[in-house]
């Protein structure tokens, strides 16, 4: 029976830091093997949108930990478009804007956002069947069990450069950001940003989209989940 179910799944987890091409490898990945795509990012940063318009402080763990089990959130899973909203507004517009980016992390941080949207992805990814979940824990806590694992990196001239371009913002600015969020997400408590001991290593640094994609696709076809 086991056997059977897993030939209908195929679960591919992309870790890895800001900047180092998880979203669009991820959705490019996801539409060319017709499965479902999960950003696992946009879920804390919605919560983190509603975590600001509540005005609680953000230092005060119970008090975000309450908003985020409140808020109504739903995010799509369509490679090729998806939504996401938290109490019925479409926030995809506003979690990429700068007030979120810097307050994300430290909600993130907080252990019982964690729990509960570790325990909300698990779900999606159960009833997807065939999904590529991208964010920074999907093989280390999230999913473990995956068919593959992989840990994207890139240099981080590289990482800066990538997002200042999409954000028509300062090289050194987005550098030093980065480097805050890294050095926050790497050494938080609950489930930090890290490598999971069996994910495949990928510097994307000198790597077209394309490149990536054809390389995750061949390391599929030979697990035989492709």
């Amino acid at each position: 029976m086991e056997e059977n179910v897993r030939a209908g799944r195929c679960v591919v987890a992309v870790d890895g830091p800001s900047g180092s091409g998880k979203s669009t490898v991820s959705r490019r990945l996801a539409a060319g093997l017709d499965a479902r795509y999960l950003d696992t990012g946009a879920m804390y940063r919605a919560i983190t949108w509603a975590v600001l318009r509540s005005g609680v402080d953000l230092t005060d763990a119970a008090a975000v930990g309450k908003v985020a089990a409140e808020v109504d959130l739903s995010i799509g899973t369509d490679p090729q478009g998806y939504a996401v909203t938290a109490d019925g507004v479409d926030v995809d517009a506003e979690i990429r804007g700068p007030e979120v980016t810097t307050a994300v992390s430290a909600v993130a941080a907080v252990p019982s956002v964690r729990a509960l949207l570790v325990a909300r992805q698990r779900e999606l990814i159960a009833k997807a069947g065939r999904i590529v979940v991208e964010g920074r824990d999907i093989g280390s806590v999230v999913a473990p069990d995956a068919d593959l694992k992989v840990y994207l990196t890139a240099s981080e001239a590289a990482r800066a450069q990538r997002r200042s371009a999409e954000a028509a913002a300062d090289v050194a600015a987005t550098a030093a950001d980065l480097a805050r969020r890294d050095k926050l997400d790497s050494t938080r408590k609950a489930d930090p940003l890290q490598q999971a001991a069996d994910a495949v290593v990928l510097d994307t640094t000198e790597l077209g989209i394309d490149e990536v994609v054809n390389r995750l696709r061949v390391l599929l076809t030979e697990r035989g989940v492709a």
